[in-house]
């Protein structure tokens, strides 16, 4: 009894977002097309809004891409960090050297 009360409020919440009325409107479109799509998904997709296949896999690529690149990046940027922290630190040395040397300069 509990998996039918589970069903029906189911049933509810699809027919209340919409998501009944919308598969039965792409559903009647795939039905009335007298010229059926080869994809039956890929036309439900592109109904729906959604990426065709093949959209979907350059979205990938440019996603692989994108994430190679995004890591050249960091690898460009973790370096230059380490270089200014050298320079930092070298000039720090090079201040509290020049401090040192100061006083034994005036006498």
């Amino acid at each position: 009894m509990e998996k039918e009360a589970k069903k029906e409020a189911f049933r509810k919440y699809l027919e209340s977002s919409g998501v009944l009325d919308a598969l039965t409107k792409v559903l009647v479109a795939l039905y009335e097309q007298n010229d059926k799509p080869s994809s039956a998904i890929e036309f439900i997709q592109q109904k729906l809004g959604g990426p065709t296949l093949a959209e979907y896999e350059k979205l990938q690529a440019e996603v692989s891409d994108l994430q190679i690149r995004y890591s050249e990046l960091l690898a460009v940027h973790q370096d230059k960090c380490r270089e200014y922290e050298e320079l930092k630190n070298t000039h720090m040395q090079e201040k509290e050297t020049a401090k040192e040397e100061a006083p034994s300069e005036g006498l």
